[in-house]
């Protein structure tokens, strides 16, 4: 099971006890995955369409133990994609049928059912626990949310752009920016902050998906942290055996051209002692000198070191090209 199922799953099994809550959360479901069928006698029935079994399962006892209305079940199966199924939750009867869309407020006084099923400016949302309950049936409805190990995403997916803006400003009462974006011809409400995420589902009451989430960004971020200090660790260490490197190879020069013995008694000290531990540090060169000596200490006569072998190549560059200029001119 993914962690949008499992997710889904903990909200199917969460009931509020106000009425006017589940009348919120039927609201949603209805708004965003429902079809409202007219027959030719002007009876209406209402139809609610999902591929999630825990959708289907929470609908059915939103109409049961909210509206007190009988329903039917049907459940069909892809003929291509044999894991496919479609459940289909359908109150039959009319009257039980404008009972519901009236408690909703998804139809009107002059019995005009709003273009999409709309719950824009809805007053089945003003109370904050209805807008929890609402969102919770949002994302029951057409709800998703990316597994976080691989990344953070969730999203509510909308018929039209009235929905989304609606469904957005619910979210921000709560203190979570959510965005919209257009993915085709839908309007896609989403959230990618890891610590947002974890706001939603609190929002909707899946405390259980909150933990499991919560406990995958507690490891991600040690996981990092430790990456970031192997890392920076890692380039400590190149950029010292580096530096010891280059050291090793000016001093060696310095000795096969001119000879140590022609530096200053302080540099023909640190330079042996460089031949001699080449992968000594900074600090542990110093305490092997007589007297011993800082690591800034080290560090300058290293430096001097690197200056002398740079000016004694130039010479050596300019001599050579002294040399090609006479054999020429010869």
């Amino acid at each position: 099971m993914s962690f949008s199922s499992e997710v889904k799953d903990e909200l199917s099994r969460q009931m509020s006890q106000a009425r006017h809550c589940q009348i919120a959360e039927a609201a949603a479901i209805i708004s965003l995955c429902g079809r409202i069928l007219i027959s030719s006698d002007d009876k209406y029935c209402i139809k609610v369409h999902t591929e999630n079994i825990a959708v289907a399962r929470k609908y059915f006892t939103l109409l049961r133990e909210t509206f007190r209305v009988n329903t039917e079940i049907s459940i069909r199966q892809n003929a291509y994609l044999k894991k496919s199924r479609t459940y289909t939750v359908t109150i039959p009867d009319h009257e039980d049928s404008m009972r519901v869309l009236q408690a909703t407020r998804l139809i009107d006084e002059h019995q005009e059912i709003g273009e999409n099923l709309s719950v824009v400016g809805n007053l089945v949302v003003q109370q904050s626990c209805c807008k929890r309950a609402f969102i919770r049936g949002a994302f029951l409805a057409t709800g998703s949310i990316s597994d976080p190990e691989k990344s953070y995403h969730f999203e509510i997916v909308c018929a039209t752009m009235p929905k989304a803006e609606q469904l957005r400003d619910i979210i921000a009462a709560f203190d979570i920016e959510a965005k919209i974006i257009q993915r085709k011809k839908y309007y896609v409400v989403y959230i990618k902050e890891g610590s947002q995420i974890v706001d939603i589902l609190n929002v909707m009451e899946a405390h259980v998906a909150l933990m499991n989430l919560e406990n995958v960004r507690i490891l991600k971020e040690m996981r990092n942290s430790v990456n970031r200090k192997v890392n920076c660790e890692t380039a400590n260490i190149n950029k010292t055996v580096s530096a010891a490197v280059k050291q090793l190879e000016d001093i060696m020069y310095i000795r096969d051209t001119v000879g140590l013995g022609t530096l200053p008694e302080g540099l023909e000290e640190i330079a042996l002692k460089r031949l001699e531990q080449p992968e000594a540090t900074l600090k542990e060169l110093g305490i092997m000198l007589n007297p011993p000596v800082g690591k800034s200490g080290v560090n300058h006569r290293l430096r001097k070191l690197s200056l002398i072998a740079e000016n004694l190549r130039d010479e050596r560059e300019e001599n050579e090209r002294y040399t090609q200029s006479e054999e020429s001119s010869n």
